[in-house]
């Protein structure tokens, strides 16, 4: 029993991530995102709802990764004394950079949810997109998002003891979940069925095996980077509500460090996903 509860207690420890490691991934992050943003910007081609949506996923990345910026260079500061403030003023400024990866961490789960709404339309109505997804909407989507993100990352700032405001934060996450999972799901089963038909026709299953193959690896990779970055995070949340002061819910809390760098990672990996795979985008970066 003495070996258990030496095994325990060190599993309780977590994991001593240097402030390096955060420093290093938020630059990777920050040029990375700042690339996407520049690049849509300066090509006509790419001025569309669908790389707008992108260009907004990657401000809020990129939002992730300049706020954890700046609150390990403070800590850092701090601690080797080169920065003295006074402890009122570290409350507020805590504050200002908490509302900030908040309203980030809103915003980039929104973002996720309308560029697969986006391109759910995109695939099912087709002919009918122009005139679904016009510039008109697509700004007041991108305004609705941020407002919503500000609001709602000043609320939970605020009233972050409040287990209903985590909980509303919880359900965002699922609702968030379920929906890609859904749309992402039901846009497989179409290019699966549509494959399916023009293989029996032209008698080349060989095709269809390799499409649906990569029409499924790729759901994958977009799935699973979402919830592998994210649900730790809004694990350790569910945790916070239900079980407090449980051992093991305790134990668990002492990798929220961990948790972070996760998110860190998904602002490094999403303009993989979502931005270099496209030729114009990469064409305009090189």
């Amino acid at each position: 029993s003495n070996t258990t509860a030496g095994a325990g207690g060190a599993w309780c420890q977590g994991l001593d991530i240097p402030n390096e490691l955060f420093l290093t991934l938020g630059l990777v992050s920050l040029v990375e995102n700042l690339l996407v943003i520049a690049a849509i910007l300066k090509n006509r081609n790419l001025h569309s709802p669908m790389y707008y949506f992108i260009c907004c996923l990657a401000v809020s990345d990129m939002l992730v990764s300049v706020s954890n910026l700046a609150k390990t260079l403070f800590m850092l500061l701090m601690e080797h004394g080169v920065l003295v403030i006074r402890a009122s003023i570290v409350r507020h400024m805590d504050n200002v950079i908490d509302m900030l990866i908040c309203s980030s961490v809103v915003s980039s789960l929104s973002f996720l949810g309308v560029i697969a709404v986006d391109r759910y339309i995109t695939i099912f109505y087709a002919l009918r997109y122009h005139s679904i997804m016009t510039l008109q909407r697509a700004v007041v989507t991108m305004a609705s998002v941020w407002l919503a993100s500000t609001v709602s990352s000043t609320v939970f700032i605020t009233y972050y003891r409040n287990n209903a405001i985590l909980l509303c934060l919880i359900g965002f996450f699922l609702f968030m979940l379920v929906l890609m999972l859904v749309l992402y799901i039901h846009m497989f089963a179409l290019a699966r069925h549509h494959v399916r038909s023009i293989s029996s026709q032209q008698k080349q299953p060989t095709i269809y095996r390799t499409s649906s193959l990569k029409g499924a690896v790729t759901l994958t990779i977009l799935l699973g980077v979402f919830f592998i970055c994210w649900g730790p995070f809004f694990f350790h949340l569910i945790l916070i509500v239900t079980c407090p002061t449980n051992p093991f819910c305790t134990c668990f809390f002492s990798y929220f460090n961990l948790f972070l760098i996760l998110i860190i990672c998904n602002s490094v990996v999403d303009p993989l996903i979502y931005a270099f795979r496209s030729q114009e985008l990469r064409r305009t970066l090189r």
